[in-house]
């Protein structure tokens, strides 16, 4: 028997979000049914709701979920009933980049996560009056009361975890720790540019005051996020309407330059300027994303002393490894992810996505 639950549904694109009574299958071997918690809002939600990429509507989205267990398929290990549990984006465990500890780059990782809205053979994990919904969303679809998971999505958090606080390290902060950490690995006095102090932004410059650089520079438009980005560890701020990004740079840098950038707004212009800013030997990591088929130009020689240019996903995280310390540290006070959270009811999930598409909340979460 199928289970009925309620579900924020997107109809068609650009439509925005309306609630609904939708059924999830039967759990599979492979896969547990979760009682949602709470639920980030993330940016990516926000694309796909747009109609900015190919996910089938009508569809329920959410991919920063944090819930219970409520039943497993016969397969599942990991977890059991009454678990408290962390979803994240899922992967095949088979392909060479899942057998290596790099799920983020699963050969099958955009039909799994982003664009399918199935599972990997076409069968549908949400329906509605007997019509297939686009579903199984980085294989949670989690803006549901309940949500149908891979367990490869499921992350065990210990019983007293504060899910509702912990809900975003499934994408948007594991992705910015992820960028420095995972990615650019500071060495003793480098000196780090993190271009948008949003989510993956300011989760980026957490990260790397958690690291030995010892320059953490946070670039955005905003006064009050700049403010905030000193004091979660950034060293200086960049007011992008008021200063140049590269002559910032090279005067906090005594003309060095940066030995990371991590670029998070998808702006090609931010993008353009921050690969500038580069040393020699620098890596610059491209966590935001316009939209397909967007070019940015590269003096070629000005890359040859060494300079790079990686794009990411989720923080090229593993994780089983990761979120656990991520979790820990939260809880210790290292990673105030506090201070980028405001709640809001499910119900008000409308008035969260226009607050974060307003600049007014930095990362939103859902609470059922």
């Amino acid at each position: 028997m199928s289970l009925t639950t309620a579900a924020a549904v997107v109809e068609s694109a650009g439509a925005g979000f309306t609630f609904s009574e939708v059924e999830l299958a039967d759990p599979r071997p492979d896969e547990v049914l979760v009682r949602i918690v709470a639920a980030g809002v993330c940016h990516t939600d926000l694309g796909v709701a747009a109609g900015a990429l190919p996910f089938p509507l009508p569809g329920v989205l959410g991919h920063e979920g944090a819930g219970v267990v409520e039943a497993v398929g016969s397969a599942v290990s990991r977890v059991r009933p009454g678990d408290q549990v962390l979803l994240s984006f899922t992967s095949c465990g088979e392909c060479a980049n899942c057998r290596e500890g790099h799920p983020a780059y699963c050969a099958t990782w955009l039909p799994l996560n982003l664009l399918g809205g199935t599972r990997a053979d076409g069968s549908a994990t949400v329906s509605r009056g007997g019509e297939n919904l686009g579903g199984h969303f980085f294989g949670q679809s989690s803006f549901a009361r309940h949500a149908l998971v891979d367990e490869r999505s499921l992350v065990k958090v210990p019983a007293d975890a504060p899910l509702e606080l912990l809900a975003p390290l499934g994408c948007g902060v594991q992705t910015g720790v992820g960028a420095v950490w995972n990615v650019l690995q500071p060495r003793p006095g480098d000196a780090i540019v993190v271009t948008g102090a949003g989510a993956v932004g300011l989760s980026a410059v957490m990260a790397a005051s958690l690291t030995p650089a010892t320059r953490i520079i946070a670039v955005d438009r905003v006064p009050e996020r700049l403010a905030l980005a000193l004091e979660l560890g950034a060293t200086h701020v960049v007011d992008a309407t008021e200063t140049d990004l590269a002559a910032a740079v090279a005067d906090i840098t005594g003309g060095a330059g940066a030995n990371g950038v991590v670029e998070t707004t998808g702006n090609t212009g931010v993008l353009a300027s921050a690969v500038g800013t580069l040393a020699a030997r620098g890596t610059a990591v491209i966590v935001g994303a316009p939209a397909f088929g967007t070019t940015v130009p590269v003096d070629v020689n000005f890359m040859i002393p060494g300079r790079k240019i990686v794009g990411l996903t989720l923080g090229d995280s593993e994780t089983q490894s990761l979120i656990p310390v991520l979790v820990d540290l939260v809880a210790s006070g290292r990673l105030p992810v506090d201070r980028l959270v405001k709640h809001y009811k499910f119900e008000e999930i409308g008035q969260a996505v226009a607050d974060v598409v307003s600049g007014d909340t930095i990362k939103p979460v859902l609470r059922f």
